[in-house]
């Protein structure tokens, strides 16, 4: 299974994120090409501790069963997966490529991850191995949606 902490999956996810445009249409769910890099920067600010999330209820009774199926072999995330609501963009459009930039910056930040307490808002407790497999997954499924 691909980690964000490997080399080579850090730079096939950046490959990709260079290869968005604004021209790329969603084959599902509601975000634009803009939406989507913002939240998955947004996202990537939250496993890297700079954007804590308070557990939801429902996570602390199912998260740790479900982060396991999650996370088994290179089963792909569903379409239309929930998110936090303070993960999802509002803004309908900005500039691409400066937020593709700052993707990029952060994905190339998990070559010095420090957040070893990290706790998911819905899966709760994880621990550095999963977090590289998970990020690895999250871009993957938006980069997919995406086409690229």
């Amino acid at each position: 299974m691909k980690s964000i902490f490997e080399t080579t999956s850090r730079e096939e996810i950046i490959k990709r994120i260079h290869s968005l445009s604004d021209d790329c249409q969603a084959q599902w769910g509601k975000m634009n090409a803009f939406q989507m890099v913002k939240h998955c920067a947004n996202c990537d600010d939250m496993f890297q501790g700079k954007i804590k999330i308070k557990r939801v209820m429902i996570g602390r009774i199912i998260g740790k069963i479900l982060l396991k199926k999650v996370l088994k072999n290179d089963v792909l995330f569903g379409k239309n997966s929930p998110t936090a609501p303070v993960l999802i963009t509002i803004h309908q459009e900005g500039n691409i490529e400066e937020q593709k930039n700052d993707w990029v910056n952060r994905i190339e930040q998990y070559t010095h991850y420090n957040n070893q307490n990290f706790v998911h808002p819905f899966f709760g407790s994880m621990k550095k191995e999963q977090v590289g497999y998970f990020v690895y997954k999250h871009a993957d499924h938006h980069l997919r949606q995406f086409g690229v």
